[in-house]
């Protein structure tokens, strides 16, 4: 995406621009905290973001730790019935077949599949507050831009590709078929997601208990954008924000980013295959 389409893609709903900067007032506040204390924001586009100065960790059964996810922001392009999208109230979670494995297609399927490298990421929720505990029959609402940076619904308002829903089995965990998130200016590549204690809430953005992000594996940006031509306009964007010059990820601490993180490799087959662990202060929703 030219600098120039990027300026008029991001411009409406607020946009890039003022992603940007509630960065820019969540840095400010940062330097405002004192030790040991959490500190709110609220947001026109999202809910609002804490951040603790202490991570907050559990031990499971097997000894293993988990780390809960700082909460981040839902940016300008959510569709989760929080704002809108060409005059229009922006809101996948009441529509039919939402709720779906493979997030590459769009829920009218006369429009063409998301195209980019394969990824089958692995998410499992647990309750860091109860020994790690899997939580089962929690809904993930996961969304992300494509290839060139663009988002569904709002970039692109004939498609709804890259949004999915799904539900945590009894091992908390559920598994989403997408691409490769693309880079965009002034963001590391990334995937947002909202969860909902069932889903039964999921169909309404207010009953969301954590809105957050995942970082993609630094070391996997560069080779999946170089080997295919449909990231092109990825590489210039992804040169000049490395993951330590993000914004929005800047300010966690190494637990939390290695927990933001989706362990990724080659599944042979040209894409990948990860998993990450989102861990929750507290089942209770």
């Amino acid at each position: 995406m030219s600098d120039s389409a990027d300026e008029q893609a991001h411009d409406h709903d607020h946009g890039l621009r003022h992603d940007l900067m509630q960065i820019s007032r969540r840095r400010a506040l940062g330097l405002l905290g004192a030790a040991g204390v959490t500190t709110a924001l609220a947001g026109c586009d999202g809910p609002f973001f804490e951040r603790a100065e202490a991570d907050v960790i559990g031990t499971g059964a097997n000894g293993a730790e988990c780390v809960a996810h700082p909460a981040e922001t839902a940016g300008p392009f959510p569709a989760d019935g929080s704002n809108s999208a060409h005059g229009t109230l922006a809101n996948v979670l009441d529509k039919s077949g939402i709720v779906r494995a493979d997030m590459r297609t769009n829920l009218d399927p006369q429009q063409p599949a998301a195209e980019g490298a394969p990824i089958e990421l692995t998410v499992e929720i647990v309750d860091v507050a109860n020994r790690c505990r899997p939580l089962e029959g929690y809904a993930i609402y996961v969304w992300h831009c494509d290839a060139a940076g663009r988002y569904s619904i709002y970039d692109l308002p004939e498609t709804s590709y890259l949004r999915a829903v799904g539900v945590t089995d009894a091992n908390g965990a559920v598994t989403f078929t997408s691409i490769f998130p693309g880079c965009y200016r002034g963001r590391f590549p990334h995937i947002h997601f909202e969860i909902y204690p069932s889903l039964e809430k999921a169909t309404s953005y207010e009953n969301r208990i954590l809105t957050s992000q995942l970082a993609m594996p630094e070391n996997l940006c560069g080779e999946v954008y170089a080997a295919s031509d449909v990231y092109r306009e990825s590489v210039p964007n992804y040169e000049g924000i490395p993951l330590a010059k993000d914004g929005i990820f800047a300010n966690n601490t190494p637990r939390q980013l290695a927990a933001q993180t989706p362990v990724m490799e080659a599944d042979g087959a040209g894409g990948y295959r990860g998993k990450v662990v989102i861990g929750l202060k507290s089942s209770a929703g």
